[in-house]
């Protein structure tokens, strides 16, 4: 795998999205409910969604997406992540990194100081690379289609700087 690019989504982008949704979460398919499961690799229609109400952004490398993210601002000062996943093959190269950093200097572009997002117990690597990326368990736990949904959260340092 050569470098890794990152930009945001495009319209017809949506079926890679589709793509790197359903090949990062086909491992744990059968640790979620199917309703779960679902909103979480969306469908055409949902996708579609996402890219008009949310700042989504793809990595690239050699011209095929390989990951994807989104993020919104939930309230004034308080942005939420939403929709991570790295393709297998380009997990390791350092794509999360720069997928999770662009859509956090987008939300501190929008005035966010803090960041949430919610995540399963079946993904503990993803658990794992968000606390090393400075998020803490909050405590809340939610239902999300019949599954507990952990809540984690991070303060925005002013600044940052968009690297890509």
């Amino acid at each position: 795998m050569t470098s890794i690019s990152i930009r945001a989504a495009r319209a017809e982008d949506a079926d890679a999205i589709l793509h790197c949704l359903a090949i990062a979460f086909e491992p744990v398919r059968e640790q979620y409910t199917a309703a779960g499961y679902a909103d979480t690799v969306l469908t055409a229609e949902t996708v579609r969604q996402r890219l008009a109400s949310m700042a989504l952004f793809v990595a690239e490398s050699d011209g095929r997406i390989v990951g994807t993210i989104g993020g919104r601002v939930k309230s004034p000062g308080h942005g939420h992540v939403r929709g991570m996943a790295v393709l297998p093959e380009a997990q390791g190269s350092g794509a999360a990194g720069l997928l999770l950093r662009a859509v956090e200097d987008e939300l501190r572009d929008r005035n966010c100081s803090r960041v949430t997002l919610n995540t399963t117990a079946p993904l503990q690597r993803a658990i794992r690379f968000y606390e090393k990326n400075g998020y803490r368990r909050t405590g809340r736990v939610s239902d999300f289609f019949g599954m507990e949904l952990y809540e984690y959260e991070k303060t925005l340092s002013p600044g940052g700087g968009r690297q890509f």
